[in-house]
């Protein structure tokens, strides 16, 4: 599975060739890793795109002459240059059809391409994302979250890396008692059982059922002259969610047995909402049980004289040294909060897997508190602090503006893909495809094509912007969409069928490639760079952008070039090779997404 070398040498021949040239005619010493090459733009001839006015003081000539002599002594020792030309201060390289033809026979039939083999001995890369709450399901919000944890662990394991996927499910606090103190005031006893209800779906009914009586609560107590904060504070609902709280730590019984009676309702839905984005984890991890870790570093923190206890019993970090400000880590009631679990979830994690790097997948709104999670636990002595990174991702919103859990605004995961499951049937009878599949098979690939829709949208986006989804324009045909990716490796794929062929053999010393067929193998060429830049940046929109230029590439090609009726034999063969191997960098592009390719639409 190991990507074979010949795919990954032109870049470094030619830096090692220009370094050569530049020391043998003028002189200059630059490491081939510094002799920076770009892609030509397609309004020049060429490949490969030297700059050479870096060298220009030290080779003392103009950057014309310089170019031209560059390219002359390129031409004549490296037999993979076929020409060049000079644009002012710019070498361009033009590449000979013999290596894009050998490289693109190179890489036919190898269904790893693009991937690279793990390595299984290195430190893991430890990537949590989801980290629901289970006072309500799952919405368009967790889905982004989702989609890109799944997406990045993908890229960073397609990219070498030993990966594992955690989830870390924030079970207990004050806004889980909020959905369990309004079921037992309005539920009236029910269950996921006896309603119909999913059970993640009926706990959020009642954290939406807590806001709406709490919201009348304080406007009672405001109209009787209360001041609003104080109102929101002195609620007797507010109150009661709070000793709840104090009431679960402490253990009592009958809190915990209701707490563990709802969660298995949430649990239950989360599993089958996971199971229909095809997301999963290989551990999941629970507040309720790293919380007390997280208590136990607060307390060495006070032992070493790095946090400090106020005198109504709360326990502070004091970063203002470091150009933040006081945390919290304990309530005066000795309660715990979010940083007090993460820091015992961090050194848990760390142990569990002896990880090399710790990946939070959570919103940019949460940018400062891992800044202070970095920073109390390299207080704290821990040398791994720094392998903390957080991948910080904007939010998602819709044509109509945010979404507001506690008041029942959200996007619900599971609605929303059943509404695209639909949307993609209407859509696909309405271009008349998929007649000839069985029910079950449109069934099938209605989902996916709805999954591949949401997750292209999705993932399309680089992770550090906010992003408006909308539902119709992902699920176009055409366009930069998933399904527009999906169609073009169908076809690719109907195409290869009725060759008939399963082994490509052609004489390829004779073959000469045109310019559609350049553009596509000079795109396989750069797969493996993308996939590494993509993954160094952690950013799956790479790929996805790359997926959308070689099916552009491909239709086009398609569009323009015949295949099967291509009367010469030996080039017939070469473009079914070529057509083959693009379905297979599709098919492992839009993987490293999570998104299915169909065989047949």
């Amino acid at each position: 599975m190991q990507l074979k070398c010949y795919c990954m040498n032109i870049e470094s021949l030619l830096q090692q060739a220009v370094s050569k040239v530049l020391d043998e005619l003028y002189s200059i010493s630059v490491e081939p890793s510094q002799v920076v090459l770009q892609s030509t733009k397609k309004e020049f001839a060429g490949d490969y795109t030297l700059v050479v006015f870096p060298y220009v003081k030290q080779a003392r000539r103009s950057p014309e002459v310089l170019a031209d002599e560059i390219g002359v002594r390129l031409k004549k020792t490296v037999s993979e240059v076929d020409a060049y030309n000079v644009v002012k201060g710019f070498l361009n390289i033009s590449i000979s059809d013999d290596y894009w033809v050998g490289f693109a026979t190179d890489i036919a039939g190898d269904a790893h391409f693009g991937m690279r083999e793990t390595v299984s001995n290195s430190k893991p890369v430890v990537v949590e994302y989801s980290s629901p709450n289970t006072n309500k399901p799952l919405h368009l919000g967790h889905i982004r979250n989702n989609l890109l944890g799944w997406s990045v662990s993908e890229l960073l394991k397609a990219n070498g890396h030993n990966v594992k996927r955690v989830n870390l499910v924030n079970d207990r606090g004050i806004h889980i008692c909020k959905s369990m103190l309004a079921w037992l005031r309005y539920g009236n006893g029910e269950t996921p059982e006896s309603t119909g209800i999913k059970g993640d779906h009926l706990v959020g009914k009642y954290y939406v059922e807590f806001d709406k009586h709490y919201k009348e609560q304080v406007a009672d107590l405001v109209a009787n002259g209360m001041d609003e904060d104080e109102a929101k504070k002195e609620a007797p609902l507010m109150k009661e969610a709070q000793a709840m709280l104090k009431r679960w730590e402490d253990g009592d019984k009958d809190v915990r047995d209701l707490w563990e009676r709802m969660n298995s309702w949430v649990y239950a839905g989360f599993d089958e909402t996971y199971r229909s984005l095809g997301v999963g984890f290989d551990k999941i991890y629970y507040e309720s049980n790293t919380y007390l870790l997280g208590k136990e570093l607060v307390q060495k923190g006070l032992d070493m004289g790095v946090l400090y206890r106020r005198d109504d019993g709360s326990v502070w970090c004091d970063l203002t040294a470091d150009g933040l400000d006081e945390k919290l880590l304990l309530r005066r009631d000795g309660t715990s909060v979010y940083m007090t679990q993460d820091l015992g979830t961090a050194l848990l994690r760390h142990n569990d897997f002896g990880a090399g790097q710790l990946v939070y997948v959570v919103g940019n709104e949460q940018d400062y508190h891992f800044k202070v999670l970095k920073l109390i636990l390299a207080k704290l002595g821990f040398d791994w602090a720094d392998k903390v990174y957080h991948l910080s991702y904007g939010m998602v919103e819709l044509p109509n503006g945010k979404m507001k859990s506690r008041e029942g605004t959200v996007v619900d995961a599971d609605d929303l893909i059943a509404d695209m499951e639909q949307t993609a049937e209407e859509t696909s009878r309405e271009h008349g495809r998929n007649d000839e599949l069985s029910d079950e098979e449109r069934k099938h690939l209605y989902h996916i094509l709805a999954l591949g829709a949401l997750k292209y949208f999705i993932l399309k986006v680089d992770p550090s912007k906010n992003m408006l989804f909308n539902p119709a324009e992902s699920i176009d045909f055409n366009g930069n969409t998933g399904p527009f990716i999906q169609y073009t490796y169908a076809r690719i794929r109907s195409i290869v069928r009725k060759s008939g062929l399963s082994e490509f053999n052609f004489d390829h010393v004779s073959l000469k490639i045109d310019d559609k067929e350049r553009e596509i193998v000079k795109l396989l060429h750069s797969m493996p760079s993308v996939i590494d830049q993509a993954a160094q940046n952690f950013s799956p929109a790479m790929v996805a952008n790359y997926a959308y230029d070689v099916a552009k590439a491909f239709n086009s090609f398609y569009q323009d070039t015949p295949i099967l009726r291509e009367q010469y034999a030996n080039v017939r063969v070469f473009r079914l090779m070529l057509c083959d191997t693009v379905a297979t960098a599709l098919r492992n592009a839009m993987s490293i997404l999570g998104i299915e390719m169909p065989e047949r639409m």
